[in-house]
């Protein structure tokens, strides 16, 4: 027995438990959120006699006369202050660390009521954060402190204006930052099963047969299935249908995240339990990982058509020739590995079921379009018998766009005709969803002697791993961005994405283009080596401005403003001639001649203007930015609107969250609403208009890849970027700046974060971040993933650059993306201007940050 204090309340339990399960499980206190149950996260802090703890690490056995304080047990004038200073700084993004944050500010702050930003970074150690780069989290806490000190009082949050390009504070702040809103794993449901998943032992085995008889003689196991009761279409896929949802006898597994039979228990802990109680009978076979090796002939085939996936080919002049013609010829051989989203949220799906045959799905997804096709496919029943509901999404940059836990939950609750919830465990996570795709780029690059680059040969070679997932159209995009956002005539570019038997490559930020832009723009800085120009110079004589052709042919628009972006950081780049330069472009939207559609509805309701969209908000502030649209477009002002929770009986499908889209083209859907309603509220009220309706879609129209147009439309717009580097005199990094071109900043605060965000996530990707893998099989826990920590961020300066004069989405374009493109070769920069090291393999080796030595 143990007693104790939560937050003021005496508990007393005879069972010897886990502190952040007890809180969760037996309290219901879902502000304590389970990021990784391994203490590397921080999202389960909690104050544990005033200091701040991470509750997964604790018993309660060892509890008794303790005090523990979750967020819940701060006074109401710490909620409003901590809430009011996270959100007015932009460092509430998708809201899963939010509540551990808050923890660790009030430690902070009762321990040093004034402390310095070095003090607060420090401090912050033991919290992960994977949005917002630690830049804005900092300064609220700075705010928090100032306003407790001085007393001052809580603005309301709306003395801003609600409209475009007004620093408005996120719509979901408090609630994410309080621990109020609601992810999937924090829902329960009367009659609630907990479902778990049997994988294979090895990457590769063939099933020989699975017996669950001792599983289902177990207390509270209630069912266990197998592929043989998947009722549909046991293979789903966005584009090729290769993933099944489970494996059965007689088959062989494609990598170590395979599903082979699904238990529903009463308690998460008895279902994880039996799955070890089932009993696999199989063959283990070697293991196909090398991509080369795949292509060969005598390689098993993974799939029945083969283990090519895919091929890319674009070809521009005459590479050939300029190659030969050309007075400097640049060739480098470039790998980049796999690499872990590292979302702050595990996956997590709950079933349930209705009685009159129906199914709703709640779930953190970035498509509850994509999750309700897939889970009618599997469950074989018309579409109206579905609806999937999305609740707040811990984290995605792209990571949640595949079937991981929505279709397993889906399969159980049907074969129960009970409520069933999946959450992965967070190494079951990093051995099943799709990763960043592992390239190796062989680049040749020509230039006539003054630097003007003539031609960029390159074969990339992408391991798509076990599915094809978004493999086909990453490959596709790393492929039409290769050359970067220069004025090249010759190109030739070819890809190939191959089947493995490593864990699938799926969407992840950049989308291919982190990875070719790598590669081209560490052969851009040697070039100017080569000539005798600085990265920037060189970057200046190449660079793409309005009416000039990209390397894949498109025209660039009165919009281009990359040359602008250069600009913006000219003079640091004279006054520093150590400064590392890289540069990037990124679409906006799906483009290549796909439908690309983003729909929205307002409805009158309860005197409010109610968006409704599928668009998923994964933290990049959808629901502001739409209401910001709205807002400025209709004349409504704070109090006035509303935006509904994603849900497919009643939002239009917007089309996923992906190809930093969701601004652009559901924005631009919500502003053609807002005027159809801006016209009614002419000669009427808002209570005048109840119930009414107004609908609009937005299309991209652009042309498929590989038209026989000159000077094909890839994507309706492109975003612009060029960073720097700072090295200090240890070789560490001293200072970042990221100019960005967004065409018009909708919220710059939140603009900031994102391109914070974006900066670190591409630091961890240059220079800590890695997914060792031995025959297929994850080698990492997410301690040990090299996720940069608040204390290692330099400062970072954003620089918003704004010019286009399209009316398009009031001219603002896609951010998530390119944020982070552009970092890694900045990064490789800045080194070789240091030692002279070119460095073609990342994480990039021999710096101060190398966790291997070479």
């Amino acid at each position: 027995m143990a007693t104790f204090q939560v937050n003021g309340r005496t508990v007393e339990t005879s069972r010897d438990m886990n502190l952040l399960d007890f809180l969760r499980e037996e309290l219901d206190i879902t502000s304590v959120k389970n990021g990784c149950s391994e203490g590397a996260c921080g999202a389960c802090m909690v104050l544990l006699d005033g200091k701040a703890s991470r509750a997964c690490l604790f018993n309660t056995a060892k509890l008794e006369g303790r005090k523990v304080v979750t967020v819940e047990g701060l006074t109401d004038r710490e909620k409003d202050v901590f809430s009011w200073s996270y959100a007015n700084a932009g460092a509430v993004q998708c809201g899963f660390c939010m509540p551990g944050m808050v923890i660790s500010t009030k430690a902070i702050l009762d321990a040093n009521p004034d402390p310095r930003p070095e003090e607060i970074s420090k401090a912050l150690g033991l919290n992960v954060c994977r949005c917002t780069g630690y830049v804005k989290i900092e300064k609220a806490v700075l705010d928090a402190g100032r306003m407790l000190r001085e007393g001052a009082p809580v603005p309301s949050g709306e003395e801003t204006q609600l409209a475009v390009g007004e620093r408005i504070c996120r719509t979901d702040a408090r609630e994410k930052a309080l621990g109020e809103g609601k992810y999937v794993d924090d829902m329960k449901v009367p009659g609630m099963l907990h479902g778990a998943v049997l994988r294979p032992p090895k990457a590769r085995v063939k099933v020989l047969g699975i017996d669950a008889s001792e599983a289902l003689a177990m207390p509270g196991v209630v069912k266990v299935i197998t592929a043989a009761d998947v009722p549909g279409d046991r293979h789903q896929g966005h584009i090729i249908h290769d993933w099944p949802a489970m494996i059965a006898v007689g088959e062989e597994t494609r990598y170590v995240g395979d599903a082979l039979a699904l238990v529903a228990a009463e308690s998460r802990a008895i279902a994880r339990e039996a799955v070890k109680k089932i009993k696999l009978d199989c063959e283990v076979l070697p293991p196909l990982v090398d991509p080369r090796k795949a292509l060969l002939d005598d390689a098993p085939r993974l799939h029945p058509k083969g283990n090519l996936l895919a091929r890319t080919v674009l070809r521009r002049g005459d590479p050939e020739k300029a190659i030969a013609e050309a007075a400097h010829v640049i060739r480098h051989t470039f790998t980049t590995p796999e690499t872990e989203h590292a979302f702050m949220e595990p996956e997590s799906a709950l079933a349930v079921p209705g009685e009159d045959g129906t199914m709703t799905l709640y779930t953190g997804t970035q498509s509850i379009y994509d999750d309700h096709k897939g889970i009618v496919g599997v469950l074989g029943v018309p579409p109206e018998k579905v609806k999937v509901v999305s609740a707040y999404v811990g984290g995605g940059f792209g990571g949640k766009e595949d079937l991981i836990v929505q279709h397993h939950a889906a399969l159980l609750a049907n074969a129960t005709g009970r409520p069933v919830k999946v959450t992965l465990a967070r190494q079951e996570s990093i051995k099943v969803h799709p990763k960043r795709h592992a390239f190796e780029m062989a680049y040749t690059v020509a230039a006539d002697a003054e630097g003007r680059i003539t031609a960029v040969k390159a074969e990339l070679l992408e391991d798509t791993g076990a599915y094809a997932s978004l493999g086909g159209p990453v490959l596709q995009r790393a492929c039409t961005h290769a050359a970067g956002p220069y004025r090249i005539p010759n190109i030739d570019i070819v890809g190939t994405g191959v089947y493995t038997n490593n864990p699938p490559g799926g969407a992840f930020r950049g989308f291919g283009v982190t990875q070719s832009c790598f590669a081209m723009e560490s052969c851009i800085n040697e070039l100017a080596g080569k000539v005798g120009l600085t990265p920037w110079q060189i970057r200046w004589l190449n660079a793409v401005e309005p009416g000039d052709v990209l390397p894949n042919g498109q025209i660039c628009d009165a919009g281009t403003a990359f040359k602008e972006t250069l600009l913006a950081v000219k003079d640091l780049c004279e006054a520093r001639p150590d400064a590392g330069v890289a540069s990037a472009m990124k679409n906006a939207g799906i483009g290549v001649g796909l439908s690309d559609v983003g729909r929205v509805r307002i409805r009158v309701k309860g005197g409010k203007a109610v968006i409704y969209t599928s668009a998923a908000c994964i933290g990049q502030g959808l629901a502001s930015v739409l209401m910001q649209y709205v807002a400025d477009a209709s004349g409504l002002g704070w109090g006035q609107i509303e935006v509904a929770v994603p849900d497919t009986s009643t939002s239009p499908n917007g089309g996923t969250t992906t190809a930093s889209r969701q601004t652009v083209f559901n924005g631009e859907a919500a502003r053609l609403a807002a005027e159809d309603l801006k016209r009614d509220l002419a000669t009427a009220t808002l209570a005048d208009l109840e119930g009414r309706e107004y609908y609009r879609e937005y299309s991209g129209v652009t042309d498929p890849f590989g038209s026989d147009k000159p000077n094909p439309v890839s994507h309706v717009a492109y975003s612009f970027a060029t960073q720097v580097v700072l090295l200090d005199a240890e070789g560490r990094l001293e200072k970042v700046v990221a100019a960005h071109d967004v065409g018009r900043a909708v919220n710059p605060a939140q603009v900031e974060a994102q391109i914070e965000g974006g900066v670190v996530m591409g630091l961890g990707y240059a220079l800590t971040e890695d997914f060792p893998l031995k025959d297929g099989e994850p080698q990492v826990k997410y301690g040990t993933l090299g996720l940069f920590k608040a204390a290692q961020v330099p400062p970072i300066e954003p620089v918003i650059v704004e010019k286009n004069p399209s009316d398009l989405a009031y001219g603002a374009k896609g951010l998530g993306e390119i944020t982070t493109i552009p970092t890694a070769p900045a990064v490789a920069c800045a080194y070789l201007l240091r030692d002279g090291g070119f460095r073609t393999d990342l994480p990039l080796a021999g710096t101060p940050y190398s966790r291997k030595k070479g």
